[in-house]
């Protein structure tokens, strides 16, 4: 396989390709190199952060209110805690493609909660289901604590239906707008009443709190409850197809090419099973073109573990990763609303491209960030910058990992190793003329350019 193709496979599947992933994989064809993303991925390992503090807890302990406060202040560093927890996550894990899907459905079904024992579930869910049969993962995330929680379904009664959740698991998560009509949104709120978790977070249906009664639902009638309403919107082609186009985004072009969008439709609609749909994609010529190759803009998230995964480094503080998420605009388990981080272009603007483009040298050069200008970049640092000036971030980097795992690559193809663009004429001017004295230069040389950002 072409290591060009390789390095495009992986990073849309992953975070980039080291040079001795790419080595030893272009000695394999398209069809072994796929076929070992997903025999990494058929593992699951479960991501945990501790919380023994509050494991004792029980509902009746959470009745006074310094217990109140005790699980609120944990909480709230344990989310903390399980964030950096799931970025040395994606650095690091063999179970590449799992962890990928893991991010794109994060990003998909939207939720956010306070409680770090739901969060810690649902993030499991998601991992679990991410290359699953669809249905089972939409019927296990309409049953998540932290889900009930976020879109009101807690208080979805018989006698007063809440259409929160139905109406954004059609809106959202299966069809997409103007996909059903305000009737089917208060029929299949219906179904979903007395959807409920006990304090462990294990769903229970609250049976004198459902509603039993009949309900029409694009053109089908019966006693339905979560699970039919979910079982007759797979039943339309619109909700293969509206998944389709969310993977084509995210996985290959920004701009849907509608005759491949069909392929995977077709795929898709056969039966739901994510991994058909991702091998039928990752196995296409298609996938490969020229077009579809360093076209995409990196989230903040792919833009920080590709460095990280490119030269290994140890934060001092954990807090600084979450800094520098905030900085990027995408922090892992803060999502802005319940549609998601709209990716694209949006990831871009004045203020984060000037982070991404010092935040190499930053990171691998000590450099500083000068707080004495003024500006919308200086004021966002400030924002979060308390500690004496120059000391925006302490982090101890691995040069001598990473002189390891480059040490067969010359300086020339360092190039086409972290970046899977073109230069354009600026860039490529601007590059040539800067002193290489060391792969060490080069690399952060190569991070703080424009084309990095993209992939």
């Amino acid at each position: 396989m072409k290591k060009q193709h390789i390095q495009h496979l992986y990073w849309r599947t992953g975070f980039g390709a080291t040079p001795t992933q790419l080595e030893v994989l272009s000695q394999f064809d398209r069809h072994q190199v796929v076929d070992m993303l997903f025999q990494n991925a058929t593992n699951l390992t479960v991501l945990e952060t501790d919380t023994s503090e509050i494991d004792h807890l029980t509902q009746y302990d959470l009745k006074t209110k310094s217990n109140r406060k005790l699980f609120r202040d944990v909480s709230t560093k344990k989310l903390k805690a399980f964030n950096t927890l799931w970025v040395n996550r994606l650095v690091t894990s063999n179970a590449l493609l799992r962890e990928k899907m893991t991010l794109f459905w994060a990003n998909h079904f939207v939720c956010r909660d306070n409680h770090i024992l739901h969060v810690q579930q649902y993030n499991n869910t998601l991992r679990s289901h991410a290359l699953g049969d669809f249905g089972d993962f939409v019927k296990a995330i309409s049953k998540e604590a932290a889900m009930l929680k976020y879109l009101n379904n807690k208080q979805n009664r018989k006698s007063k239906p809440n259409e929160n959740f139905a109406r954004e698991l059609m809106e959202l998560f299966m069809l997409g707008e103007g996909h059903y009509t305000e009737e089917d949104i208060k029929e299949s709120a219906r179904a979903f009443t007395g959807y409920s978790h006990n304090y462990e977070g294990e769903f229970k249906l609250w049976q004198q709190q459902h509603d039993n009664g009949f309900k029409t639902f694009f053109g089908h009638t019966g006693r339905y409850d979560g699970d039919d309403i979910i079982d007759i919107i797979l039943k339309q082609r619109q909700c293969a197809r509206f998944i389709c186009e969310k993977i084509y985004r995210y996985f290959v072009n920004e701009n849907l090419d509608e005759a491949r969008v069909n392929e995977l439709t077709d795929v898709f609609y056969k039966d739901y099973n994510i991994e058909t749909l991702m091998r039928f994609l990752l196995m296409a010529d298609w996938f490969y073109d020229g077009k579809n190759i360093g076209v995409k803009i990196k989230s903040p998230i792919e833009f920080l573990v590709g460095i990280l995964k490119m030269v290994p480094m140890e934060f001092k503080n954990a807090k600084d990763i979450i800094k520098i998420q905030k900085l990027l605009g995408q922090v892992l388990l803060y999502p802005p609303n319940v549609a998601g981080w709209e990716g694209g272009r949006s990831w871009i603007d004045s203020n984060t491209i000037m982070m991404r483009l010092k935040l190499p040298s930053v990171l691998l050069s000590n450099a500083k960030i000068s707080l004495t200008e003024k500006g919308e970049f200086e004021d966002s640092f400030k924002k979060y910058y308390k500690q004496r000036s120059n000391d925006f971030v302490k982090v101890e980097v691995d040069w001598v990992a990473f002189e390891d795992q480059f040490d067969k690559v010359s300086t020339n193809d360092l190039k086409s190793i972290l970046i899977t663009t073109k230069l354009n004429n600026g860039t490529k001017s601007y590059f040539e003329g800067l002193s290489k004295t060391s792969k060490r230069d080069v690399c952060v040389q190569l991070m703080s350019l424009p084309e990095y950002q993209m992939c």
